[in-house]
């Protein structure tokens, strides 16, 4: 059903790749979010928690980078132990704190010199505007739907991004303490398309700011677009809510293999929530950013 959209939707909508490590620790934790094109000037939106992961990455970076300045001064040090102590609680690193993030936007544009990020002041959603750069990544940009009344409930749509990190272009450089991207390695990550029908629209004040759907948005999905068939952009998946559902099992007994066994389960029904069309064609036009609808 979606077969031609996906095509149409992947010319630019685009991965984000996120390495990030903990304190004493040298294993790099891989992630992944998804943004889109909404024009031919290099504007892309995605979520405001993606975008804002991307903001914190500098500060994340260079607190690390003093406190190895700092924790270098105490190497002959009598108190080591003592000082180097009073340093993490200075910086408040302790296990599983992240020291050290580096974000790579992916098959966007040909340099990137730099970029502005602009937040939305109430939902989750961001702009990326690109700059410096001599050639676009990208082929075509998003078209937003116009007539808003055809967003009702039964109807199908289609998100697409990339929620499996499987890009290894990455290591730990143990001389510098630093994580890096390297030329070795898988530089892509696979798309991955997930369809499902409206179950209903989301409201904040009276006003229509969001779409649920019966089928999750997946992790690394966030900032991905949701489209109908002809490739029409309804909303941006942000966030999936999990509702109870109430057939719950306690200690139940069955069979596995030829062995009793006693199980409990809660199932909950998981339904992804994209952002609205009209929220985010307001925020651009507030932008003062070009966009397309039909």
């Amino acid at each position: 059903m979606f077969v031609e959209a996906i095509k149409k939707v992947s010319l630019f909508t685009r991965p984000i790749h996120i390495i990030s490590r903990e304190y004493n620790s040298d294993f790099i934790i891989p992630g992944t979010a998804t943004m889109f094109f909404v024009n031919e000037l290099g504007v892309a939106i995605t979520c405001k928690h993606v975008a804002q992961i991307i903001m914190k990455t500098d500060a994340v970076n260079n607190q690390y980078s003093k406190f190895k300045t700092e924790k270098l001064s105490l190497t002959n040090s009598n108190k080591y132990k003592r000082k180097l102590r009073e340093l993490e609680k200075k910086y408040q690193y302790r296990k599983n704190i992240t020291i050290q993030v580096k974000n790579l936007f992916v098959d966007c544009v040909d340099k990137l010199d730099s970029y502005e990020i602009a937040l939305h002041p109430i939902y989750d959603l961001a702009i990326i505007r690109f700059k410096g750069y001599t050639k676009l990544s990208y082929t075509n940009h998003a078209v937003f739907l116009k007539d808003e009344e055809q967003i009702q409930q039964g109807r199908s749509l289609c998100r697409l991004g990339y929620p499996f990190p499987e890009f290894s272009n990455y290591k730990y450089n143990p001389e510098k303490d630093d994580i890096e991207w390297t030329a070795e390695g898988r530089h892509n990550t696979p798309r991955f398309p997930i369809d499902g029908i409206i179950t209903r629209k989301i409201s904040n004040k009276g006003e229509t700011v969001g779409i649920e759907l019966t089928t999750p948005g997946l992790k690394g999905q966030s900032g991905g677009p949701l489209f109908d068939t002809d490739g029409k952009i309804y909303g941006m998946q942000f966030i999936t809510h999990h509702l109870h559902l109430g057939f719950d099992i306690k200690e139940e007994e069955i069979f596995e293999g030829s062995k009793k066994k006693k199980v409990s389960n809660h199932p909950f029904l998981h339904l992804g929530n994209c952002v609205h069309v009209n929220i985010i064609k307001s925020f651009l036009k507030d932008s003062n950013i070009k966009f397309y609808e039909e």
